[in-house]
């Protein structure tokens, strides 16, 4: 989950790395470092903590150097302390490396390299890194006959990263080789941008945007030589690659705050127009029923649809939550029995193949290690099997360009543009209206809704985003006032039943993640079996009461925690009589179906969670121990 940025070219590298950093940032901010070659020799500096400790570290220090890798890290191996960050060197302190990712076997390659003489300084994985190229260097292994590398350095790495197990991005400098700079990949994501007499690499394509639109993916088992005359690719094997890049769309405004004050806010407010751009990408917005034409095109292969009889979705986090909204509307409206799975469980027990099977992974950046993995694994299991229970894979990610759009065929793009906060706030609520899109497009090809009522839900999420532009402009003031007034509290819980459910999650998950207040989410209907021993006057209760179905059964169970004394917020339709009865602070929201609500009451749950923690001062668009895309197992 970490960033790493490189530069050679013909500017000063440090302060394009720094820049570089500072777009990658959401990935990892334990600590900081970059290295620089200049006059043949390896300058490294690191800091603790967030980049501007490095800046600071930097700050007057004339380095005149044009080639040079950065790092900003979330912890895995060894404590977040200044001797850990990155780069990493050799015993000789001229080769650095940057690495996104785990080595496995480091162990291992770390006794051997002891055995060898060479000495460690850090508690890293990514260490022996640099150790390993140095001893490739120093007695290299006689080459495969169709090896073609192109210099001593690059053939070095390429023998080193053949040594290595796990997941890994890495970039690597040495100072006897100052116009190259050698970057490789295995399971963990790099890209390459392509200026005029510059080259760049990144863990992530907004690093790259201010500098080209040129960028190149590079796959697993690639590697390339970056020099200011151009770049060379090649596989493990050394085998020379052929590769195009493609060009970026992407304007570098987007990524900026536009005045807002945290990036999450200024997301919270980007959702109605997500949510109309999704609108115009999944369906025919003068479809009535009766017309020929389908409601919805996601421009899928009809083979997915064919004789589908189960679907099973894999996501974490955020993406679990949007998931299990979509189990309840494949099911209501297409009919389709679905399983909703965290991957990294999946992953150690599978469920037991289903013939006629669709499996989607949901992750917004399409990076997300363990659905990949996942995804891969369902992928193999499936092979060469009779077709009915052949392969079906489906991803839904905001990045199609991504390794799962390499891994899968078939992708809904949920068009949420780049989300900085790493609390997921738009590309949650885009993530839904891709399972919208899909329980509509499925339930109009097998027929399980008259279509008077497909034209009914979708004039319903047409008028989403004005509906959700009202709860902006008259909810946000007054949640702010009300975060005031939870500075000390310790927990929250969460209610919410039916589709609402899933948002009783997500609004849990989003209190922890920026405020660092205990919350948990639970079905309405099963606080009476246990978690009701929790509640007393200083355990506030959220709970989500929209009409519909569940209604009257969640004032109920609201009505339960207000005999224990627990502080009731409702969200809840507007100018609802009975719920300005039963609650004492209302979140209210336009009036619109239950089908539809998840879209509307997630908003003030966002809001809420992020004005209790901006009021407790704290890093909103960072917070601690968290990365915004999880790259690891």
């Amino acid at each position: 989950m970490c960033g790493i940025v490189g530069y050679i070219g013909m500017q000063p590298a440090s302060e394009i790395l720094l820049a570089g950093l500072e777009k990658l940032e959401y990935r990892g901010y334990d600590s900081a470092g970059i290295a620089t070659v200049n006059d043949h020799q390896v300058n490294c500096v690191r800091a603790k903590g967030k980049l501007h400790n490095l800046r600071r570290k930097l700050d007057g220090e004339e380095n005149p150097a044009q080639l040079g890798i950065g790092h900003t890290r979330w912890a895995t191996h060894g404590k977040p302390e200044e001797y850990n960050a990155h780069p990493h060197l050799d015993v000789s302190g001229r080769i650095a490396v940057v690495q996104n990712g785990i080595i496995e076997n480091y162990r291992e390659l770390r006794a051997d390299l002891q055995a060898k003489g060479h000495l460690f300084k850090s508690d890293t994985d990514t260490e022996v890194i640099p150790h390993l190229i140095a001893e490739c260097l120093k007695v290299p292994e006689p080459a495969a006959p169709a090896t073609v590398t192109s210099s001593p350095f690059l053939e070095a790495v390429r023998q080193a990263v053949n040594r290595l197990q796990g997941a890994f991005a890495i970039a690597v400098i040495h100072a006897d080789y100052p116009d190259e700079l050698i970057v490789a990949r295995q399971q963990a994501p790099l890209s390459i941008g392509f200026g005029q007499g510059e080259f760049f690499c990144a863990s992530d394509t907004p690093a790259l945007i201010p500098h080209t639109r040129a960028v190149l993916t590079l796959d697993n088992g690639e590697m390339g030589k970056l020099t200011p005359l151009g770049v060379e690719l090649y596989n493990f094997e050394g085998d020379r690659l052929k590769k195009s890049p493609r060009t970026l769309t992407w304007n570098p405004i987007v990524v900026e705050k536009q005045g807002f004050k945290h990036f999450m806010l200024k997301e919270i407010y980007e959702q109605p127009g997500v949510v109309r751009v999704c609108l115009e990408a999944y369906t025919n917005s003068t479809w009535e029923a009766g017309q020929t034409t389908p409601p919805v095109n996601l421009d899928l292969d009809p083979s997915l649809y064919q004789d589908l009889q189960h679907i099973q979705i894999l996501a974490c986090g955020t993406s679990w939550h949007a998931a299990l909204v979509g189990k309840y509307l494949l099911e209501q409206l297409a009919g389709i029995p679905t399983m909703v799975q965290y991957a990294s469980e999946f992953r150690y027990a599978p469920a037991p193949l289903m013939a006629n099977t669709l499996v989607i992974g949901v992750t917004q950046s399409g990076e997300t290690a363990d659905t990949l993995a996942a995804l891969a694994m369902e992928q193999e299991r499936r092979a060469n099997l009779e077709p009915q229970f052949s392969p079906r894979l489906l991803g839904i990610t905001n990045r199609p360009e991504s390794s799962l759009g390499n891994l899968v065929d078939n992708i809904i793009d949920i068009h949420a543009g780049i989300e900085i906060g790493v609390a997921a706030t738009k590309t949650f609520v885009a993530q839904v209206m891709a399972f919208y899109a899909l329980a509509l497009e499925l339930a109009y090809r097998r027929h399980t809704l008259p279509e008077s009522r497909i034209e009914e839900i979708l004039v319903g999420l047409r008028q989403l985003p004005g509906q959700i532009e009202l709860v902006l402009e008259s909810q946000e003031r007054y949640i702010e006032e009300l975060a005031h007034e939870f500075g000390e509290t310790q927990d929250f819980i969460f209610l919410g039943r039916g589709i609402n459910f899933p948002i009783a999650l997500e609004g849990a998950l989003k209190l922890k993640e920026i405020s660092y207040i205990h919350a948990e989410g639970y079905p309405a209907g099963e606080m009476k079996h246990g978690p009701i021993a929790l509640l007393d006057a200083k355990v506030p209760v959220v709970a989500i009461a929209m009409a519909g179905s569940v209604y009257d059964k969640v004032l109920s169970n609201a009505q339960e925690a207000k005999a224990r004394d627990a502080r009731l917020i409702g969200v809840t339709p507007m100018d609802e009589k009975e719920a300005e009865e039963t609650f004492d602070d209302l979140l209210p929201v336009p009036v619109v179906e239950e089908l539809l609500s998840p879209i509307l009451a997630v908003i003030p749950l966002q809001l809420l969670a992020y004005h209790i923690a901006a009021r407790r001062g704290l890093d909103v668009d960072q917070p601690r121990n968290l990365a915004k895309s999880v790259t690891v197992e």
